[in-house]
Protein backbone atom coordinates (compact mmCIF):
# COMPACT_ATOMS: atom_id res chain seq x y z
CA UNK A 1 0.00 0.00 0.00
CA UNK A 2 3.16 2.39 0.85
CA UNK A 3 4.31 2.23 -2.83
CA UNK A 4 0.77 2.63 -4.20
CA UNK A 5 0.70 6.14 -2.29
CA UNK A 6 3.99 6.62 -2.91
CA UNK A 7 3.51 6.63 -6.71
CA UNK A 8 0.06 8.65 -6.37
CA UNK A 9 2.30 10.95 -4.95
CA UNK A 10 4.58 11.14 -7.20
CA UNK A 11 2.37 11.80 -9.99
CA UNK A 12 0.78 14.17 -8.20
CA UNK A 13 4.07 16.03 -7.96
CA UNK A 14 4.18 16.00 -11.23
CA UNK A 15 1.11 17.58 -12.20
CA UNK A 16 1.38 20.67 -9.49
CA UNK A 17 4.49 21.28 -11.07
CA UNK A 18 3.42 20.95 -14.45
CA UNK A 19 0.23 22.99 -12.52
CA UNK A 20 3.11 26.25 -12.43
CA UNK A 21 3.03 26.20 -16.27
CA UNK A 22 -0.32 25.07 -17.18
CA UNK A 23 -3.24 27.43 -16.51
CA UNK A 24 -5.57 25.76 -15.70
CA UNK A 25 -3.84 22.95 -13.81
CA UNK A 26 -4.19 23.36 -10.30
CA UNK A 27 -0.77 23.31 -8.36
CA UNK A 28 -2.06 23.35 -4.54
CA UNK A 29 -4.81 20.61 -4.71
CA UNK A 30 -1.99 18.11 -5.90
CA UNK A 31 0.73 19.14 -3.98
CA UNK A 32 -1.78 18.54 -0.96
CA UNK A 33 -2.49 15.09 -2.61
CA UNK A 34 0.64 13.95 -2.32
CA UNK A 35 1.69 15.48 1.12
CA UNK A 36 -1.22 13.76 2.05
CA UNK A 37 0.21 10.41 0.07
CA UNK A 38 4.01 10.62 1.10
CA UNK A 39 2.44 11.14 4.90
CA UNK A 40 1.27 7.78 5.16
CA UNK A 41 4.05 6.20 2.77
CA UNK A 42 6.99 7.68 3.08
CA UNK A 43 8.02 10.12 5.63
CA UNK A 44 11.60 10.63 3.35
CA UNK A 45 9.68 12.42 0.97
CA UNK A 46 7.16 13.88 2.93
CA UNK A 47 10.02 15.35 4.55
CA UNK A 48 11.47 16.84 1.45
CA UNK A 49 7.97 17.92 -0.23
CA UNK A 50 7.79 19.87 2.87
CA UNK A 51 11.56 21.25 3.29
CA UNK A 52 11.77 22.13 -0.47
CA UNK A 53 12.47 25.67 -1.28
CA UNK A 54 10.07 26.50 -3.88
CA UNK A 55 6.69 25.61 -1.92
CA UNK A 56 7.25 24.00 1.00
CA UNK A 57 6.88 27.14 3.66
CA UNK A 58 3.50 27.31 2.03
CA UNK A 59 3.09 23.62 1.85
CA UNK A 60 3.46 23.69 5.76
CA UNK A 61 1.89 26.37 6.72
CA UNK A 62 -1.28 24.75 5.12
CA UNK A 63 -0.65 21.74 6.77
CA UNK A 64 0.41 23.28 10.32
CA UNK A 65 -3.22 24.94 10.48
CA UNK A 66 -1.68 28.44 9.60
CA UNK A 67 -3.25 28.86 6.02
CA UNK A 68 -1.73 31.18 4.05
CA UNK A 69 -1.06 34.66 3.69
CA UNK A 70 -3.13 37.54 2.00
CA UNK A 71 -0.83 38.05 -0.54
CA UNK A 72 -1.01 34.77 -1.52
CA UNK A 73 -4.51 34.07 -1.36
CA UNK A 74 -4.80 37.47 -3.81
CA UNK A 75 -2.20 36.02 -6.18
CA UNK A 76 -3.80 32.82 -6.50
CA UNK A 77 -7.27 34.37 -7.55
CA UNK A 78 -5.62 36.97 -9.78
CA UNK A 79 -3.70 34.08 -11.42
CA UNK A 80 -6.82 31.86 -11.61
CA UNK A 81 -9.68 33.88 -12.75
CA UNK A 82 -6.96 35.54 -15.39
CA UNK A 83 -6.46 32.11 -16.83
CA UNK A 84 -10.31 31.24 -16.11
CA UNK A 85 -11.30 34.52 -18.01
CA UNK A 86 -9.04 33.93 -21.13
CA UNK A 87 -10.07 30.33 -21.40
CA UNK A 88 -13.89 31.43 -21.23
CA UNK A 89 -13.06 34.33 -24.01
CA UNK A 90 -11.27 31.82 -26.57
CA UNK A 91 -13.49 28.63 -26.23
CA UNK A 92 -17.02 30.96 -26.92
CA UNK A 93 -18.65 27.21 -25.75
CA UNK A 94 -21.62 28.28 -23.30
CA UNK A 95 -21.39 25.22 -21.46
CA UNK A 96 -17.84 24.56 -21.18
CA UNK A 97 -18.20 28.28 -20.05
CA UNK A 98 -20.31 27.58 -17.53
CA UNK A 99 -18.38 24.83 -15.92
CA UNK A 100 -15.31 26.67 -15.98
CA UNK A 101 -17.24 29.33 -13.96
CA UNK A 102 -18.17 27.01 -11.66
CA UNK A 103 -15.00 25.26 -11.22
CA UNK A 104 -13.52 28.97 -10.51
CA UNK A 105 -16.12 30.00 -8.21
CA UNK A 106 -16.16 26.83 -6.31
CA UNK A 107 -12.07 27.21 -6.06
CA UNK A 108 -12.83 31.32 -4.50
CA UNK A 109 -15.72 29.97 -1.90
CA UNK A 110 -12.87 27.27 -0.71
CA UNK A 111 -10.13 29.28 -0.45
CA UNK A 112 -11.86 32.61 1.13
CA UNK A 113 -14.23 30.41 3.38
CA UNK A 114 -12.22 27.33 4.47
CA UNK A 115 -8.69 27.91 4.29
CA UNK A 116 -7.30 30.20 7.55
CA UNK A 117 -5.77 33.36 6.60
CA UNK A 118 -2.65 34.51 7.79
CA UNK A 119 -2.30 37.96 9.01
CA UNK A 120 1.23 38.23 9.60
CA UNK A 121 4.13 36.07 8.53
CA UNK A 122 6.11 34.19 11.31
CA UNK A 123 9.62 33.83 10.69
CA UNK A 124 11.55 30.35 10.34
Amino acid sequence: MKTVLNLIGIIAVALGILGIFLPLLPTTPFLLLASACFARGSTRLHNWLRTNPVFGKYLRDYEDGRGLPVRGKVVILLLMWGSLGYSMAKTGKPLLIAMLALIGTGVTVFLLRYVPTMRSRSSE
